[in-house]
């Protein structure tokens, strides 16, 4: 999968940011829910919804539609 959301059960910023990258018609991506893998907790825990593409590159919330289209066309 070339984009990964990682997410919580029942967030409300996690449920934002679904709106967001509809609105910038970012292609297919993966939902990762973090809740219970200590490993991704720790990674993530403080700053979900974060959005990571395949080369490892992280767009953290908040962000804008625009900001997800400039974020996509980055070399």
């Amino acid at each position: 999968m070339r984009f990964q959301l990682y997410q919580r059960d029942d967030c409300h910023l996690c449920d934002l940011a679904l709106g967001v990258l509809a609105q910038a018609q970012l292609p297919e991506f993966e939902s990762v829910f973090i809740d219970g893998d200590q490993a991704l907790e720790r990674c993530y825990g403080a700053r979900v919804p974060v959005l990571v593409d395949a080369r490892g590159r992280e767009l953290a919330w908040p962000f804008a539609a625009d900001q997800v289209r400039a974020w996509l066309a980055l070399p």
